[in-house]
């Protein structure tokens, strides 16, 4: 049990205890409670499992006895019985967007409505609009998110299949027959969203390959198994397929399952052109063509330049030119992880973080960070515990201390005073120039007030991105992959606007958000935007999403030139215009 998973039950009790009409204190006390949880500078989590929880405000005798009873056991009986009271499907309910608990309890109360299907339905006939609280409106924008969620369905965002990814080629590797494995298809372009994982192994005896891969702890279903290729699902539903090929074979097959579609489309155009055709497991000379026969291809790069391209990089082959660029030898030589320096967007438990201001830098030198850039909310996003002036000014004192000790131990490290300040319905900023004046630097976001027309919500970012105190824009559309689709907004204006302005372009890359999606990065290279990638860190280990953040990066094709985090310390310095720690 982590400190996510005790916040995660103390939420849904409180859900649950509200679809029950019970006391709202009693409600209230597990919804503070998760609070606590969430915000404790401590691993909270051993403190749970040892009993040792007594004198921590807002966890009454209680609550203390359920922490400790989930983190030892992994269970709570309080909260399976609850459960246990109201239809599984009910559940289902909570993931679509816009429902909360209230809602949730009367339709289920009124209509007896405990399943999604079950909710399109009394939409669609207008039972729904006649309940207090909804209307036909209401119905409409129901009927939309349902729409959604059975649309994405069988969709993980990129972040969710990374670790099994990641599990599964090492698992492969370990077998003494596998002679090579990659992770091919969407998740090797870096796709933010894919449909399922396609592996590929080189070896002498797929079979054996084969039965390794169907017979492993992690295979919920096997789907289809054969001589060279095999289909699974994983427990979370996400299916994986391996094909295995000949170590002979590898390298057009890695080329071909890669994908996309379109790139393979133009490949095979370029491959026509030299008198040879290209499938998923060779290169071969046309039939009736006197073309030179071709070698056997060790990797993908020998297949590239055998055929006159430079090397395209996985997350770029979308079709958007790189096979031309390729051939003309102008592809950008693309940003790589190891380049990153630093990064803003990060949060403590100042505001909704799970992790101290020093907990989040000690992380960052952990990484070989330069430096980090502190963003907490602002005092409009009170759901996120946002900062007012005078605690913001407590935490600027605070970062300069810490630099101050981190200087005195001769480390090449700054933590930078920032916030992420929200950028109010009209597009003025939660905080004065006075107090902004007082800061490192700025991330503007939309956190409200996201039914705004497209005129107007585009006129919204203009106007607050027009403020010279603002450095960097986060999260330009809002969007949450597979949960929420992004405001409308004029993303072209937007980027033009910042061109203008100098402003900066955050590449949010926590996974859920993967935005300014790369689609719009080559766009805003071309008027010259500068990029950051950041992560939007609420935990220390969320700096990792970086990962993440430098692959999208690649398929924006962005280059070190033009991602402001991989400047060295005393050149973001220099860019920022700080002052040298005292």
């Amino acid at each position: 049990m982590t400190r996510e998973d005790l916040v995660e039950i103390l939420e849904e009790i409180a859900i649950l205890l509200e679809l029950k009409g019970e006391n709202p204190f009693k409600i209230r006390a597990y919804r503070s409670g998760a609070e606590t949880v969430r915000l404790y500078p401590g691993d909270i989590a051993a403190l749970a499992r040892e009993g040792e929880l007594r004198g921590i405000k807002g966890l009454g005798d209680a609550l203390q006895q359920k922490l400790h009873e989930l983190a030892s056991t992994g269970k709570l009986e309080y909260y399976e019985k609850l459960k246990g009271e109201f239809p599984e499907t009910l559940f289902d309910l909570f993931g679509i967007q816009g429902l909360g608990p209230k809602k949730i309890k009367a339709v289920y109360e009124a209509l007896g409505v405990d399943s999604i299907p079950h909710l399109k339905k009394v939409c669609q006939s207008g039972e729904i609009a006649n309940l207090s609280g909804f209307g036909e409106k209401t119905a409409q924008k129901i009927l939309e998110a349902i729409a959604f969620k059975e649309q994405n369905a069988d969709r993980f965002r990129l972040g969710d299949v990374a670790s099994p990814v990641m599990m599964i080629i090492d698992a492969l590797k370990q077998h003494p027959d596998c002679f090579r494995v990659e992770a091919a298809g969407s998740f090797r372009r870096a796709k933010e969203t894919v449909h399922d994982v396609d592996f590929l192994a080189a070896s002498s005896k797929p079979k054996a390959l084969i039965d390794y891969f169907v017979d492993q702890e992690w295979v919920s279903r096997v789907i289809a198994q054969g001589a060279t290729k095999a289909s699974i699902n994983l427990e979370n539903g996400l299916q994986c397929d391996l094909r295995v090929v000949s170590n002979d074979e590898y390298a057009c097959a890695l080329a071909y399952f890669t994908g996309s579609k379109e790139h393979n489309v133009a490949m095979r155009g370029r491959a026509l052109e030299r008198g040879y055709t290209l499938n998923e497991y060779r290169l071969a000379v046309k039939e009736g063509g006197d073309a030179v026969e071709p070698p056997v291809f060790e990797n993908e790069e020998q297949l590239f330049q055998f055929l006159g391209l430079d090397y395209v990089p996985p997350e770029m082959r979308e079709n958007t030119g790189e096979v031309e660029a390729a051939s003309e030898g102008s592809l950008p030589e693309l940003v790589a992880l190891e380049n990153l320096r630093g990064t803003f967007h990060n949060h403590t438990t100042a505001s909704d973080g799970q992790n101290s201001l020093r907990e989040m830098a000690e992380a960052a030198i952990d990484l070989g960070f330069q430096y980090l850039g502190i963003a907490d909310h602002s005092k409009s996003s009170f759901q996120a515990n946002g900062l007012n002036e005078s605690r913001l000014r407590s935490q600027i004192a605070e970062i300069a201390a810490l630099n101050s000790e981190y200087k005195a131990q001769g480390q090449n490290f700054r933590l930078i005073a920032g916030n992420e300040v929200d950028i109010l319905k009209d597009g003025s900023l939660d905080f004065d120039d006075e107090i902004l004046d007082e800061l490192d630097y700025v991330v503007a976001s939309v956190h409200n007030a996201m039914t705004l027309s497209e005129s107007d919500m585009t006129d919204r970012i203009i106007r607050a991105v027009q403020n010279p105190h603002v450095t960097m824009l986060g999260h330009l559309t809002g969007r949450l992959l597979l949960k929420r689709e992004p405001y409308a907004v004029d993303v072209a204006a937007v980027i033009e606007a910042c061109a203008e302005t100098r402003t900066i372009i955050e590449l949010n890359c926590s996974p859920w958000r993967l935005d300014m999606d790369w689609r719009w990065w080559k766009f805003a290279k071309e008027k010259g935007v500068k990029c950051s990638i950041n992560p939007d860190a609420h935990r220390a280990s969320s700096l990792e999403y970086l990962w993440f953040g430098a692959r999208i990066a690649r398929k924006g094709w962005l280059t070190r030139r033009d991602v402001v985090n991989t400047l060295t310390r005393h050149e973001i310095e220099a860019f920022l215009d700080l002052d040298p720690v005292s």
